[in-house]
């Protein structure tokens, strides 16, 4: 479809309930159709699912978690926690990631898997994405600098938030309300979420005018183009934590990270790696110049009140020990 002048691609998914063995009311099949819908979208988009038991289930644990998320702003059950995110050359700790974590006063501790698609699926993700964005500003701006400089903070982007229309503006609200200088504000956009280059290079631009950096997480993942990475104003490539997981066991892998790493930097872009939990895989990384990792290797993402004791205990043994890594894997 072509709508003021840019081009629109539009996939069905569709769901699909049968009677009678799917129900014996218009209101119990199209219910079910409905959630076999979702199922379709679950598995990629842009095909069909017939409805079954399984997808009964899951359609009323998806509801049960719907009504509990409308009310969960409200009640404040949402919280930040923050992973630290370290250079390679030197341990500096150069930023932290924002990552939500929702503890249900009915259900406890929620993974993210479960409630942020729900999020996106629901509209929710909008209004909760602004308390995330004010929050993770009002807490990095009150950092405090231990001597290594004051650190970023990364805040992911859905789909849903990044055609926003007005992004940039709550963008820069979120930034004169918090006092945090806009360089230090770093924004995560899925590859999966530019697919049309043209309706999000305004966008982007406007973001980037602000002063704030742009990353594209989960990079290699999703619809890869050079033309856009050529064209979009992206600071940073965030490596999947499924490459660097095999990385040393899985030469396809191995591969696609070293490759990833060279065009980032020939583009004139640092990397960060995601999910490093060995000193294999931090090795590899260091002898492929990747820029920064993030990952359990370092830390799991820490609570506000964890994150002191944590930067200490770093300053103390951590720095040294990546510097001496980084020096055998350089020679």
């Amino acid at each position: 479809y072509i709508l003021q002048g840019s081009e629109f691609y539009v996939t069905p998914s569709i769901g699909i309930a049968l009677y009678p063995q799917d129900g014996h009311s218009t209101q119990e099949l199209v219910m079910n159709a409905d959630a076999a819908m979702y199922r379709s979208k679950e598995n990629g988009r842009n095909n069909f699912q017939f409805f079954n038991k399984d997808i009964s289930h899951g359609a009323q644990e998806r509801l049960e978690l719907s009504n509990l998320l409308r009310g969960a702003l409200a009640r404040r059950e949402f919280s930040l926690h923050y992973q630290p995110q370290i250079a390679l050359d030197d341990g500096r700790v150069i930023g932290f990631e924002a990552l939500l974590r929702w503890h249900c006063d009915v259900r406890g501790l929620t993974p993210p898997n479960l409630f942020i698609p729900i999020l996106e699926e629901t509209g929710l993700i909008l209004p909760v994405g602004e308390w995330v964005l004010n929050a993770a500003c009002r807490w990095a701006a009150a950092l405090p600098d231990t001597g290594d400089g004051a650190p970023s903070i990364a805040v992911n982007l859905s789909a849903r938030q990044f055609r926003q229309p007005d992004l940039a503006g709550m963008v820069a609200a979120a930034l004169q309300a918090s006092g945090l200088p806009a360089e230090r504000l770093e924004l995560e956009i899925t590859e999966s979420s530019l697919v049309d280059v043209e309706a999000h290079l305004a966008t982007m631009d406007a973001l980037k005018q602000l002063g704030v950096r742009l990353s594209i997480d989960d990079f290699g993942t999703g619809y890869s183009s050079l033309s856009y990475l050529k064209r979009f104003p992206v600071d940073r490539l965030k490596i999947d934590a499924s490459f660097v997981r095999d990385v040393a066991d899985d030469p396809d892998d191995a591969a696609i990270v070293t490759t990833i790493i060279g065009l980032a930097h020939n583009l004139g872009m640092r990397v960060i790696a995601e999910g490093v939990e060995t000193e294999r895989q931090l090795q590899i990384l260091q002898e492929q110049c990747c820029d920064e990792i993030q990952g359990y290797l370092i830390a799991r993402p820490l609570t506000e009140q964890d994150l002191p004791a944590w930067r200490t205990t770093w300053q103390r043994t951590g720095l040294a020990s990546i510097v001496t890594k980084a020096r055998a894997a350089h020679g």
